[in-house]
């Protein structure tokens, strides 16, 4: 009768191990090895002679009185408006940065009338015509000129590109490494982009002329940051 007992005993516990396994393949054959990665940094570049051109145009007056400093300053920044505008710089690319009007001192420290001053910001749609536009503001009175810095119209496209070739750079990275370490390369698991993207000049040059104004190569950067599954 206890070898019957013991027996069934045995039966039972075997059945109720086998129960639970039912539903959990980890418990039943173990847990599979996490798969495998490789995550690298991709760089792309993308070069272009820029097709646009900011620039900076200013005046100052001095006077007594501030009322007179700024009303004498107003006549002239309108006047290198004007000429600006003559020289084929559209209104909306013309934006007022600064209008002040602060104490001036002497040598001794002594206040002696007051200084008024503007600028405007201009934007040059075509680079060739940077230096005749600078010329034409001296030309009307101004007496500040700070500039130009380069740029392109299609700077996100030029970015777009250089992103693809950032994502080139990586895959090709991840590929050597991947065979160096007896796999192949598979699917991408992550990606991630670096913020921002940035415009690098790489030469400029300057030819004979009354005001030289060459722009230049600009060079758009784009980095990525890629995770790849190993196979």
């Amino acid at each position: 009768m206890k070898l019957v007992k013991i027996g069934l005993v045995a039966t039972a516990v075997a059945a109720a191990v086998a129960f639970v396994g039912v539903g959990r393949p980890d418990f039943a054959r173990g847990s599979a090895p996490a798969g495998r990665t490789v995550t690298v940094a991709g760089n792309g570049s993308v070069e272009s002679v820029p097709n646009q051109a900011g620039l900076s145009v200013g005046v100052s007056s001095d006077a007594s009185t501030a009322q007179a400093a700024l009303a004498a300053n107003a006549d002239k920044a309108a006047n290198a408006i004007e000429a600006l505008r003559a020289a084929g710089v559209a209104k909306a690319d013309l934006q007022t940065t600064d209008v002040s009007v602060s104490p001036r001192w002497d040598n001794r420290g002594r206040q002696d009338g007051f200084t008024a001053h503007s600028s405007v910001q201009v934007k040059v749609t075509s680079v060739s015509r940077a230096g005749a536009i600078i010329d034409a503001a001296v030309a009307a009175g101004a007496t500040e000129t700070s500039g130009p810095s380069f740029d392109r119209s299609d700077r996100s496209e030029l970015y777009r590109n250089a992103l693809k070739a950032a994502f080139a750079d990586a895959r090709g990275k991840a590929s050597t490494l991947a065979g160096e370490a007896g796999a192949s390369l598979g699917a991408v698991q992550r990606i991630e982009e670096s913020p921002g993207m940035q415009a690098m000049p790489l030469f400029s040059a300057a030819k004979d002329s009354a005001t030289p104004v060459e722009p230049g190569t600009t060079e758009v950067q784009a980095t990525v940051t890629v995770t790849f599954i190993l196979s």
